[in-house]
């Protein structure tokens, strides 16, 4: 008698030292084979022929292979059986055999006349995982590939252990949700607040818990210093009340960021707090707009500059005449408002009128836009093209290396 039930039993065997015996060598024991030798089984093969591969692990010790074709009592003494051959009558007298003798049996060509079947079966970090759906093997096996993906992504945290009170500044990226970091993903998950403001990618709030609270900090109502003061009293107090808090950035935290900051306000308050790099828009966006910011043969630098402050502002900490001497690449942020007083003072100290001119606008987004232009002309092209914030601007003579796509990107 045959189990004709599509509701499984989900079962873990131990099989260490325990005679399996597979019926076939061809493909499909091909497969099944090197996991139950994985798990410790003596493995038996019985198949008058058999793949290279299966033939390769017979010749190694692996298993045992008796090549020739099933018998009645092959099965004495096994615990579990795979009938995998191309024929259906001997898988079902294999079949049979196992029910005889009380031997669960996977039987590959017609799996609902088995007494077992096989999951879709995948490992991560040490934890194994199985999908059933009822006979429907691609079902299990798409599923089964959409939870690797997310616990390989971070989207799911295979760590049971609840989250310490404390801050995790995380960089969620340039601004599509997928460039986050595993670790970020993997802790915003976790997180019981989120402080976030507008660059950070806003998708991923989607992905948190009903009862996450989630402060947008781009809406404290505060001038920039007092801003900064206020997510620091936030990100301070939630700690201390027990909580698990993830300052979710645009970018790098670092970068621009004041993230470190952040970091100093936590430590001096005794706050456990831990950063986690993200990917910067610095060099992501322009990546995506093709630009890359280095090149063999064209830039051995590249130079990163905050643009919140002009040129002649008194606050300003940059050398914009040694900038302008430079052959490499000038990556600015936050330029967009200032862009023509960067250009006049690049131009008056010396860079060459004709120097390439990348601008690229929400990188990575489904709103990216990317502009060519040259110094001379970057301002003008700049306010003609409504270019707004955030965008990064790249100067130098990568700017002017662009490939001829015949098809779009992959992804």
């Amino acid at each position: 008698m045959t189990s004709q039930s599509q509701h499984h039993y989900f079962a873990g065997l131990d099989l260490q030292d325990r005679r399996v015996v597979v019926v076939g060598a061809g493909s499909v024991a091909q497969r099944r084979v090197p996991r139950l030798l994985k798990a410790g089984a003596r493995v038996v093969v019985i198949s008058p022929e058999a793949t290279p591969a299966v033939e390769a692990m017979a010749e190694s010790g692996e298993l045992v292979w008796h090549r020739r074709r099933y018998a009645e009592g092959d099965l004495d003494g096994a615990w579990y059986a795979v009938a995998c051959t191309s024929s259906g009558e001997v898988n079902e007298r294999v079949v049979a055999e196992a029910e005889r003798d009380r031997v669960f049996c996977v039987r590959a060509d017609e799996a609902s006349r088995g007494s077992a079947v096989t999951p879709a079966v995948a490992e991560h970090n040490g934890l194994l995982f199985g999908v059933l759906a009822g006979g429907d093997h691609r079902r299990s096996a798409v599923v089964k590939e959409a939870l690797l993906e997310a616990l390989r992504t971070g989207q799911v945290d295979e760590r049971a252990e609840p989250p310490q009170p404390g801050v995790a500044l995380v960089g969620g990226g340039p601004g599509d949700p997928d460039l986050i970091t595993v670790r970020g993903r993997q802790l915003l998950g976790r997180a019981d607040v989120v402080i976030t403001d507008r660059l950070a990618p806003r998708e991923l709030l989607e992905e948190l818990s009903p009862n996450v609270e989630v402060i947008d900090a781009s809406k404290i109502p505060y001038g920039r210093a007092a801003n900064q003061e206020v997510i620091n009293e936030l990100l301070i107090e939630r700690a201390t009340a027990g909580k698990f808090v993830v300052r979710l950035k645009g970018g790098d935290p670092y970068v621009y960021g004041r993230g470190f900051e952040e970091l100093l306000a936590c430590v001096e308050a005794g706050v456990a707090v831990t950063a986690v790099p993200g990917i910067t828009s610095a060099f992501a966006a322009p990546a995506i707009g093709d630009v890359p910011v280095t090149h063999r043969g064209v830039a051995h630098e590249v130079v990163v500059v905050s643009g919140h402050v002009g040129p002649h502002d008194e606050q300003s900490l940059v050398d914009w005449p040694a900038l302008a001497r430079l052959n490499g690449t000038l990556v600015l942020m936050m330029a967009v408002k200032r862009i023509r007083e960067f250009a006049d003072v690049l131009l008056e100290h010396g860079r060459s009128p004709d120097t390439p001119v990348a601008v690229v606008q929400e990188g990575t987004t489904h709103t990216q836009r990317t502009l060519r232009s040259r110094l001379r002309d970057v301002a003008d092209d700049v306010e003609n093209s409504e270019i707004r914030p955030p965008a990064v601007i790249v100067i130098g003579p990568v700017a002017g290396l662009a490939p001829e796509r015949d098809a779009s990107p992959v992804g």
